[in-house]
């Protein structure tokens, strides 16, 4: 048995009003205009856009963000700084160096505030991304 009710049935006041409708229907406009489909996007932006989300996270997670006393977490920001630290180095042929440049800048500024925000210090090395960047100090 259904709890259901036929369309027929359906409560007046369940429907939306024309000026609701009318704004779903702009707000799906407006979603549909604003979407590339994946395929038109090239490599190196969705590279440097993916580079540029672990890089902002890393950054909130090591403590350079409006609210460190909440929002640091070392913990996860080890995991960003390598997820990172991989794909620079993996894309660096791949993509220009002026795109390259920049996001081991940022990267490399990443790896020594997780430095300077840890209590015990990871040996020089062997810190997050390290494994790929060699030793930051």
């Amino acid at each position: 048995m259904s709890t259901i009710p036929p369309e027929d049935n359906v409560p007046h006041s369940m429907e939306p009003d024309a000026a609701t409708q009318a704004r779903w229907e702009e707000q799906e406009r407006a979603a549909s205009a604003a979407t590339r489909d994946i395929a038109d996007v090239p490599a190196v932006e969705i590279i440097t856009t993916t580079a540029v989300h672990l890089l902002s996270a890393a950054a909130v997670k090591t403590g350079l963000a409006d609210d460190p006393a909440n929002q640091t977490d070392l913990d996860e920001a080890r995991k960003l700084i390598n997820a990172l630290a991989g794909l620079i180095s993996a894309a660096a042929p791949e993509v220009s160096d002026m795109h390259a440049r920049s996001l081991r800048d940022g990267l490399r500024s990443v790896q020594l505030a997780f430095r300077e925000a840890s209590v015990i210090p990871d040996p020089i090395g062997k810190g997050p991304g390290e494994k790929w960047t060699g030793p930051v100090t």
